[in-house]
Order: structure tokens, then sequence, then C-alpha cells
């Protein structure tokens, strides 16, 4: 299975801008909260607080990034903003299309509104689209989505009941080999 990362906390935030305004590394930073040099650095990035009213004021603050990344978290989706496009959509996939082909149908009749597959897949198996029993019009029928770019188990080469281990006795004390 993949790699699970966990979003930082309001403690590990508010760290980050105390060692932000004592001038630690970020590669210390890093080290002590056990995550990667990339993170601390995307959230300085990401969560920099600037305001042109107050110029003085400007830096990265932990309370205030962890409202901007709340905040970022629960914009509403596409097909949730959209109830005509959602419709549409549902519409659809009733009707026994496959994501695939409803977005790419979308791109090939030039509609100004239009999602991509992953966010049709997205909706299907969100709370939303479990509620409609969305999952049951798909080719597969799956109620829960298989992770993605995950190795699929391979059958056995030969079927458990013909091993060899299960050979009657008569062919195992043969004395000619292929009699």
């Amino acid at each position: 299975m993949g790699a699970v990362y966990d979003q930082l906390s309001i403690t590990e935030r508010r760290k980050i801008e105390r060692w932000r305004h004592a001038k630690v590394p970020v590669d210390e930073m890093a080290r002590v909260l056990k995550r990667c040099r990339s993170t601390i650095f995307r959230e300085l990035k990401r969560n920099h607080f600037s305001d042109e009213n107050m110029p003085g004021c400007d830096g990265y603050y932990g309370a205030a990034a962890h409202l901007m990344q709340a905040e970022r978290r629960s914009r509403e989706r596409k097909l949730i903003k959209h109830p005509e496009l959602c419709k549409r959509v549902i519409e659809r996939i009733k009707n026994g299309w496959t994501p695939e082909q409803i977005s790419n149908r979308m791109i090939h009749e030039g509609a100004p509104l239009r999602v991509c597959q992953e966010t049709i897949y997205r909706y299907i198996y969100s709370k939303e689209g479990q509620r409609e029993d969305l999952w049951w019009y798909l080719p597969t029928h799956r109620v829960a989505r298989r992770p993605r770019r995950t190795r699929r188990r391979r059958e056995p080469k030969f079927h458990r009941d013909v091993s060899i281990l299960f050979r009657p006795d008569d062919v195992a004390h043969r004395r000619q080999f292929g009699h």
C-alpha cells in the first residue's frame, strides 16, 4: 500500500512560527518535527500571511496558516457547486456511461463547464454519491474504490484443487514414467 500522509497540526504550525521568528533553519525544523523539508518549505510558502493594510505584519503565523488550510480544504467541489452539471453527469452514469466516457464526451462537445474523470470518481465515492448508490452503475460495481496505481494480486498459475499434493496414491507409486 502507498504512503499515508497526515496534515500539519496547529501545534506543529505554532512551533514552525516560533522557530521561524528565531531563525531556525528549515532542515532543523523538519528533523525535529520528523517531516520532509519540502513539507516545511511548502507550508511556509503556501500559508504566508500578507495584508496591504498592515505591511509590517507580513510573515508566517501558525493560527492564520491553520485557518487558511481549513478554508482551502472546505471549498466546495465542482459537482456540488454546479447542480446542473451534476445532474447531467448522474444522468449519464445511470445510462451506463463510464466516467471516462462522460469526461471525454464533454471535451468533444466543447462544453463550457466540464469535469475530468477523477472528479467524477471522487463524487461517486463521496458521501453524496454513496447516498445515491452511483457505484452500482459502474462496470465493476465496487462499493469502495481500490487505491489508484496499486498492484493487483495475481491469480495462481494452478488452481489449488489441481495441486500435486492432492494426486491419487496410485499415481504416486508408479514404477514407469508416464504411465
